[in-house]
């Protein structure tokens, strides 16, 4: 059964909103670009003399989804927060009610959730595992692969994030660089835990080229087609082996019971961004939980604060796959938050200080800073 969450109320004084650039490690190819340079913008709650962080994970552009950074910034500045600013006084659990009028900007809903609920569990000395329902103390990390230069580029890429000890590989796939690549990975890895992302590169017309992908003994197949070929995805998993996993398709609760329902996936991604916040992210875990889907989380190139609820969120019973909960290194040389998630024999640990349970670094948040706007009551 689905547990009750409830946190006390906050009162809001005012938000704090930062865009800020990030350069990775390295580039991070995808088949819908390459990012250099992470732009994300973090969210701060000012309330009862406390504080909460969360962030807002879209991109500088409408690639990966509608959402991008101005978007997000405007409707953040010009609506939203204006909202919750005039209730005041607001759970946690109120605030997808308080903001439910304006139309989809899920990803910039969660953002400013995640701040008022770190708020609220900091106040109460509470952490976010333990609050969302964690039964775990730390959560299997995998890696997400971007598309490298060629299949043995590629090998050498998660030859070394194998080295690290992460325990499950993600590579990234688009037309032309599907079955070589695969193929290369498994043939120098063996029978390591393996998946494959399309990030909606494909159409139905490519069903014979995904049923090559049946021979590589896959966990999954994330997010092959389309977001919204929902009925195209279930006639896809009656043709692959492979099981079928959806990604941006899973925007809410009813989409991923409607997907369930139509035979589109077999196992769910969840990303509490995408879906509007943790909170909608626990109720796809416990329908999917209902339902025996198993799921895992996700990642969108997380700072530190997306990263460390993340883990809380990936603790929840039903998240039994590895997801892409990784070490902070694995995108960025400086994280802004003092104590980064780190890689522990596979692992990444759950935070067990209130709220998110990690601090920021203040020092580290400014010099990457781009923007900063302070609205309040």
């Amino acid at each position: 059964m689905p547990i009750a969450r409830t946190a006390a109320p906050v009162t809001l004084d005012g938000f704090e909103l930062r865009v800020l650039h990030i350069p990775l490690v390295s580039p991070f190819t995808t088949s819908f670009g390459t990012e250099s340079v992470r732009e994300v913008i973090v969210v701060r709650a000012l309330a009862d003399g406390g504080e909460g962080w969360g962030e807002i994970v879209t991109q500088e552009a409408p690639l990966y989804s509608s959402e991008y950074t101005r978007g997000a910034w405007d409707v953040a500045t010009r609506w939203l927060i204006p909202a919750l600013l005039e209730r005041a006084t607001v759970t946690p659990e109120e605030v997808a009610d308080v903001l439910e009028p304006f139309v989809g900007h899920r990803m910039a809903k969660a953002g400013l959730e995640l701040a008022v609920l770190d708020a609220a569990l900091r106040a109460e000395v509470r952490p976010l595992g333990e609050y969302l329902g964690a039964v775990h103390d730390r959560v299997p990390s995998g890696v997400s692969v971007g598309i490298q230069r060629d299949p043995a580029g590629l090998v050498e890429t998660v030859r070394g994030y194998l080295d690290e000890g992460y325990v499950r590989i993600k590579i990234k796939i688009k037309p032309g660089r599907d079955i070589e690549d695969t193929a290369a990975v498994r043939d120098a890895f063996g029978a390591i835990p393996l998946q494959v992302d399309a990030n909606s590169a494909y159409t139905l017309a490519d069903a014979d080229t995904l049923a090559e992908l049946d021979r590589f003994d896959l966990l999954l197949i994330e997010q092959p087609l389309q977001e919204d070929d929902i009925v195209d995805h279930a006639t896809l998993a009656r043709r692959l082996k492979t099981p079928v996993c959806l990604d941006e398709s899973i925007v809410s609760a009813k989409a991923a019971a409607d997907a369930l329902a139509l035979g589109s996936a077999s196992v769910i991604n969840i990303k509490a961004g995408r879906v509007g916040g943790y909170l909608e992210a626990v109720r796809v875990h416990d329908l999917c939980r209902q339902a025996s889907v198993p799921v895992w989380c996700g990642g969108m190139l997380e700072t530190g604060i997306g990263r460390a609820a993340n883990a809380a969120l990936a603790a929840l019973p039903g998240f039994t796959l590895p997801g892409d909960v990784s070490a902070s290194s694995r995108f960025y040389l400086r994280d802004i938050v003092t104590e980064p998630a780190v890689l522990e024999q596979g692992h990444v640990r759950v935070p067990t200080a209130p709220g998110i349970g990690v601090d920021i670094d203040p020092v580290a948040l400014d010099e990457v800073t781009v923007e900063k706007v302070v609205l309040r009551r």
